[in-house]
């Protein structure tokens, strides 16, 4: 059995640690350097060209995207697999830009990580059951074709100022009043944010609001 070589980048030593615990005790697997920092990251990957990087998105000095880029401009043979509080489709479709082959939640990891790096080690995709619910969605499909990085993105301007005043609890009459638009209008732009953004009822849509920063 040939060795997986491994590089884990994550900023907290704990967590480091653990998953350097869980990766060793794999056969075959072998962790031949840790970075707690994107910078850090990028030094070990041109120092060991590992097989694969496994990458925490939020990291100090460099962040995690921005670490991958770099590792997979100039170690196209390293698999990039990222471990990540973050199930945002923006930092999804960043990552998969970056050159990355799996997408972990790190509440998946102990589950999931072993089958990820075996996986992108063949050359193939791995993504936490979440996250490939979401790259199924028709929303993330439709933000692959426009090639953007957010659903936000999406939004028209008015689209926008709809969504936030929806999100703010205001009725289709007290919108149609602000905006100074038919009521017809309104519900068309209600309608048009529902489906672009793959919403389903107003708790959904508020909630996307407070998770984009669009309201507190």
């Amino acid at each position: 059995m040939n060795t997986i070589r491994i590089l884990l980048a994550d900023d907290h030593r704990v967590v480091r640690r653990g998953l350097c615990l869980l990766l060793e005790s794999q056969p075959g697997f072998h962790v031949v350097a840790e970075a707690s920092d994107g910078r850090q990251a990028v030094a070990m990957a041109a120092e060991h060209t590992p097989d694969i990087a496994v990458l925490d998105v939020a990291m100090p000095m460099l962040n995690g995207i921005e670490a991958a880029r770099q590792i997979s401009t100039r170690q196209p043979q390293t698999g990039i697999v990222f471990l990540s509080m973050h199930s945002d489709e923006g930092y999804v479709l960043k990552a998969l830009k970056s050159g990355a082959k799996g997408y972990l939640l790190k509440d998946s990891a102990e589950y999931d990580l072993i089958n990820a790096i075996r996986a992108v080690h063949d050359g193939k995709a791995f993504f936490s059951p979440a996250i490939n619910k979401m790259l199924a969605d028709e929303y993330m499909r439709q933000l692959r074709e426009q090639e953007v990085e957010d659903s936000y993105d999406l939004l028209t301007t008015r689209e926008r100022e709809t969504l936030q005043l929806f999100a703010e609890a205001k009725t289709p009459k007290e919108v149609a009043a602000m905006l100074n638009l038919s009521l017809y209008t309104v519900e068309t732009h209600r309608s048009n944010i529902f489906q672009k953004l793959n919403l389903h009822s107003t708790a959904e849509l508020i909630l996307y609001a407070v998770r984009k920063g669009v309201i507190t």
